[in-house]
């Protein structure tokens, strides 16, 4: 069955970048976008490769099963397609490219993804990311090791564990199947979107319920506000819904509308492995290192920011406490020089300190038990230092003790 709802696609450079290396895909049963690295021309071929091979999906499936197994084979395929074209292009050695692809099968959606590009689906007022980013900051994320913020400002967020690249043959590749219904809104994007727009914003804006079209421009706009340090790419597509459905020629967008404007650089010498640094400086080429020994350098270097996070906590900690401690010693050492005139069980004693307490500690202590009892004093007096009178100074406590004494001890 022809997928019943309507879509979009919308693909930018960005603000830093100078060409486009993602490519996006919105057709009558396939959507799909790809993010491409590895150079100037590299992510622009691998990512064109990718929709150029993945076009072949967009037609209906008898079952999502069969949608499932035709996914993760085309995949397969964009490998293998990846390595014959290096082989023929040396100087395109070390590309590579992310890929989320959906396909609707009646009221399912057939789910194939690899890389940091992303899936969402809003329903009932909720945004939910469907896919698992393949990054070494989520691995740490996965790990307990630092929280999903952390990672959104990690500087390693876009180092990427897996990706269709000219590498590995058999790459690892996510497929699921998953039931929809109408009125639900799947986003598909490149990290240039949701690295820039975090999920509450585009949440928001999948609300508004405007056309596919006018929301993935309201997210392009978003992504452009925030800086949009890479390119950008959005897929929106609608399951049913107000919207007219459109079915007719399909929206390619990126770098696959005119894969052969791609411009190939000069070869680059020297071989390394797909573990990538996905976004770098625009048009600088993209890092690569050995796999193993590379990941070995990223867990040690966030172990090393770890401990140097860890040390910072505890410094602060260390000022908070000193400066707590000198607050304390401050405030209390000022108690101390403060005085006033009461009573113990039968006489008129000066304290050195305030009249109040913290928990048990109390903040005044006996400085001088005076030789005047209460039963000397007059009931109004008796009442008065019973109840405390605060004294300006030692000197003052003293001239108070004084005026309570009786007139004839006063006179002898």
């Amino acid at each position: 069955m022809v997928f019943q709802g309507s879509s979009a696609a919308i693909s930018h450079t960005g603000k830093v970048r100078s060409n486009n290396q993602d490519s996006g895909y919105a057709g009558s049963n396939l959507f799909v976008v790809a993010d491409g690295m590895g150079g100037h021309a590299g992510g622009d071929v691998a990512s064109s490769l990718a929709i150029g091979r993945l076009t072949e999906l967009d037609q209906p499936f008898r079952s999502p099963t069969e949608a499932e197994h035709a996914i993760r084979e085309a995949l397969a395929d964009t490998a293998t397609e990846l390595i014959d074209t290096v082989a023929s292009r040396p100087e395109l050695a070390g590309m590579g490219t992310t890929v989320s692809a959906l396909v609707m099968v009646d009221d399912y959606a057939v789910i194939g993804h690899i890389g940091d590009s992303r899936i969402y689906l809003y329903r009932d007022d909720t945004l939910t990311q469907i896919t698992a980013d393949h990054t070494f900051v989520q691995r740490l994320v996965d790990s307990g090791r630092i929280t999903p913020e952390e990672a959104r400002y990690h500087p390693r967020r876009s180092v990427l564990m897996r990706v269709l690249g000219d590498m590995d043959p058999d790459p690892e590749v996510d497929s699921f199947i998953m039931p929809t219904q109408d009125g639900d809104r799947w986003l598909l994007c490149s990290d240039g979107l949701s690295g820039v727009v975090d999920d509450d914003h585009t949440a928001k804006t999948l609300a508004l319920g405007m056309p596919p079209a006018r929301t993935a421009d309201a997210l392009l706009k978003q992504a452009l506000d925030g800086g949009a340090p890479d390119n950008v790419t959005v897929v929106l597509v609608d399951v049913g819904g107000q919207h007219p459905v459109f079915i007719g020629t399909p929206t390619i967008v990126g770098s696959a509308s005119n894969p052969r404007g791609v411009v190939v650089p000069a070869a680059r010498t020297g071989r390394a492995g797909w573990l990538h640094h996905a976004r770098q400086v625009a048009n600088e080429p993209t890092h690569f290192e050995p796999a193993a020994e590379f990941l070995e350098e990223l867990i040690e270097e966030d172990r090393r920011r770890a401990r140097r996070r860890r040390l910072g906590w505890l410094a602060a900690l260390i000022i908070v406490l000193v400066g707590l401690g000198l607050g304390l010693y401050g405030g209390y050492t000022w108690t101390q020089s403060r005085y006033y005139v009461g009573t113990d069980d039968d006489s008129v004693v000066i304290y050195r300190g305030i009249q109040q307490s913290i928990g048990p500690l109390s903040l005044s202590t006996v400085y001088e038990d005076t030789d005047v009892t209460l039963d000397e004093l007059s009931e109004f007096d008796r009442q008065t230092v019973e109840t405390t009178i605060s004294a300006s100074s030692l000197a003052d406590a003293q001239r108070i003790v004084d005026r309570l004494r009786p007139a004839e001890e006063v006179s002898g």
